[in-house]
């Protein structure tokens, strides 16, 4: 038999069972293994995505047919939180595995490869390329295209762009004068042909991996720009939502008179769009370049279909954090309330997933690098400090205790459970919110009494995870 094995590619013929082999530990890192469970992964990250997604149901209006069938095939999560509502800090912390205030890194800004905790460990695809992955990845996957690329075995360099947009003298594309919002607040439709934009270019050059023939189980990462700022993609995309029809989402007025972020203020871009009734045209280009990201991943997903990889690939769908589309007051994210840092997560494991479940459980995006090695088999990498939700992929209702984390800068802090969202800025500043009764967490009932049991339990909650983090050495 094993002269069979040495000629025959095991992980394309049995894709589903699992190598036993044995890892030693020396000097606390792990050494180099067989991989045990030779699942392929797709990796697809979509940036600024929140849960407007038809598979989650959080807005009747959207279109996503693409991730909607991707969806019935696997297991949606219903409540995936990042932890950080700002890319930088929410990519570093899914490719490392660490809590941002375990590395440090809560800004855009930040540099993430100098950081000596990062430089000291090995990111997500560093991992699966120790035990044996072939590792490739393009787009948008750490904050910028460029950023992390000595950590893939095979980067290539994002092309194209998306277009050009009609603007008047003195205004943006949404017609809107300029400098009176920041500029990158702007949408309109392109005059590109859809097969020639970026973002099509990278799922395209991730469909060609597909095609070819490895050697190697691979990681294979596809990073998609939209519905990132600025929302310029074809006008086909503009053309299917006429803005005329569309249902805004509720705001409330006097909804940041209760709380206790700083300089609770309606933005710039709030009041701009309000002032020259660009609501509803603002959440059409949200909805086009949703649209416009789904057509990307359809093509992708097609590929897959028809290559020889389809049943032994793991596929990973994920938006980097949630959006506000006027909810708050306010446009963007970079705030710890629930819109800006839920999103949407989905995962297909061939043989595992019930096809078209969902799990209501909490769950975070750093659970990934943890749940990713679980399910091909790898070593545990000790220094993760999400948790494998392997046991909901087999079983979404299973009993899940871990609350969603998410940090907005140091001391500012948001824990979510499966009903309740407590918030403690650096100030000591409190918010807690009942989900089964406040969906759009409109009524801060930190400082009433009758919560206070329920509002203390949830700060030893994030004090413990607190203490967790300083543990980690750096």
């Amino acid at each position: 038999m094993t002269s069979v094995y040495q000629k025959i590619n095991l992980w394309l013929l049995f894709p589903f069972v699992a190598i036993a082999c044995s890892c030693a530990i020396k000097n606390g890192m792990e050494t180099t293994a067989t991989p045990q469970q030779q699942y392929n992964i797709l990796f697809i990250a979509v940036d600024d995505l929140n849960d407007w997604t038809g598979f989650l149901g959080q807005y009747p209006q959207t279109l996503t047919p693409n991730m909607d069938k991707l969806a019935a095939q696997g297991m949606a999560f219903e409540k995936a939180y990042c932890a950080a509502p700002v890319c930088n800090p929410s990519r570093a912390a899914i490719m490392s595995g660490y809590r941002c205030a375990t590395t440090g890194i809560y800004h855009n800004e930040d540099d993430v490869f100098s950081y000596p905790l990062i430089q000291q460990s090995l990111m997500l695809p560093q991992y699966f390329s120790k035990y044996g992955y072939q590792t490739m990845a393009r787009g948008k996957i750490y904050h910028t295209p460029a950023t992390g690329q000595h950590t893939w075995d095979v980067w290539s360099k994002t092309a194209g762009g998306y277009g050009n947009v009609k603007k008047e003298p003195g205004k943006m594309a949404n017609g809107i004068p300029v400098g009176e919002m920041p500029e990158n607040m702007d949408w309109g439709p392109t005059d590109l042909p859809f097969e020639e934009t970026q973002d099509f270019l990278t799922a395209d050059w991730a469909a060609k991996q597909l095609a070819d023939k490895h050697e190697k189980p691979f990681f294979l990462a596809c990073g998609l720009f939209r519905p990132h700022l600025k929302w310029h993609v074809p006008q086909a995309f503009f053309d299917k939502f006429n803005p005329d029809l569309l249902q805004l989402p509720l705001v409330k007025e006097d909804d940041l008179n209760d709380v206790a972020e700083k300089k609770p203020m309606p933005t710039k871009e709030y009041l701009t769009i309000k002032k020259y009734g660009k609501e509803k045209e603002a959440l059409q280009a949200y909805l086009a370049s949703i649209n416009y990201a789904d057509a990307c991943i359809g093509h992708l997903l097609d590929a897959l279909d028809k290559s020889k990889y389809r049943d032994n690939t793991i596929v990973v769908l994920w938006g980097d954090h949630g959006w506000h589309l006027g909810e708050k007051l306010r446009y963007k994210k970079f705030t710890l309330w629930d819109r800006a840092i839920r999103t949407s997560l989905l995962i297909k494991v061939p043989g595992m997933t019930p096809a078209g479940s969902r799990s209501g459980r909490t769950v975070s995006l750093l659970d990934l690098y943890p749940t990713l090695i679980d399910l091909c088999g790898l070593p545990p990498n000790e220094k993760n400090e999400g948790n494998s939700i392997v046991p909901l992929l087999k079983n979404p209702t299973t009993e899940w205790l871990h609350p969603a984390l998410t940090q907005m800068g140091k001391d500012r802090n948001s824990l979510r459970n499966e009903r309740w969202r407590y918030l403690r800025y650096e100030d000591g500043g409190e918010e807690l919110y009942d989900h089964q009764n406040d969906p759009n967490e409109w009524t801060n009932l930190a400082g009433m009494s009758e919560y206070k049991q329920i509002k203390d339990a949830l700060e030893k909650q994030l004090d413990d995870l607190l203490k967790k983090t300083k543990t980690v050495k750096k």
